[in-house]
């Protein structure tokens, strides 16, 4: 805003110098209301988006008891990344357990390592036929998620007006040096010589 009125009134104010200034002004008021605003309205969009697929992973997904029969042979060590709480170490099993129209079910799964001996009881997800399912997203993740796409939406935006501010200037200041060479070629070569009427 001082910039626009700074060159208001000033006797060498040129055009170029009043479109730099309200230039910079549009793109700091840009920067500080619609970029702010853009990644809200993503972040909003992004969790209520998370949330239904939620509550849709929940209503299909189902907690079951397996049992443990053994370890698979090359069993690895897995964390859970869907999960916002602990981080727990996990190993791929073969379970048995029964599916809701009570066949009997047997598969390789994940399990808590400390639950992965033969024998031991395990919850495991499953879908709405009893094949082993991932574990559905939590809230917490949802939002976190939302938060960081409305952030990164922020972000993209302000780094957008910036090139474009940064496009529109290099133009400008091409152009003012476009017609400073023009009037300096007008003024002709001999331009300060002594009797060439400057």
């Amino acid at each position: 805003m001082a910039g626009v009125w700074r060159w208001r009134h000033n006797p060498l104010r040129r055009t170029t110098d009043r479109c730099e200034a309200w230039l910079a002004l549009l793109a700091f008021l840009l920067l500080m209301l619609a970029a702010p605003a853009l990644g809200w309205l993503c972040g909003a969009r992004t969790d209520t988006a998370l949330q239904a697929s939620v509550r849709a992973q929940r209503a299909e997904r189902h907690l079951t008891t397996a049992v443990v029969v053994r370890r698979v042979a090359a069993a690895r060590l897995l964390a859970d990344p869907e999960i916002s709480t602990g981080r727990m170490t996990r190993t791929e099993v073969i379970a048995r357990w029964h599916a809701p129209d009570g066949t009997a079910r047997t598969a390789a799964v994940t399990a808590a390592s400390r639950d992965a001996e033969p024998g031991a009881r395990v919850r495991i997800w499953t879908d709405r036929e009893g094949d082993p399912a991932l574990r559905p997203m939590d809230m917490p993740t949802a939002h976190t998620h939302a938060a960081l796409a409305g952030f990164g939406a922020a972000i993209l935006a302000a780094l957008l007006i910036e090139c474009g501010r940064r496009l529109i200037m290099r133009r400008m200041t091409r152009r003012r040096y476009e017609r400073l060479d023009r009037a300096w070629a007008a003024a002709g070569p001999d331009w300060g010589r002594t009797g060439t009427g400057s």
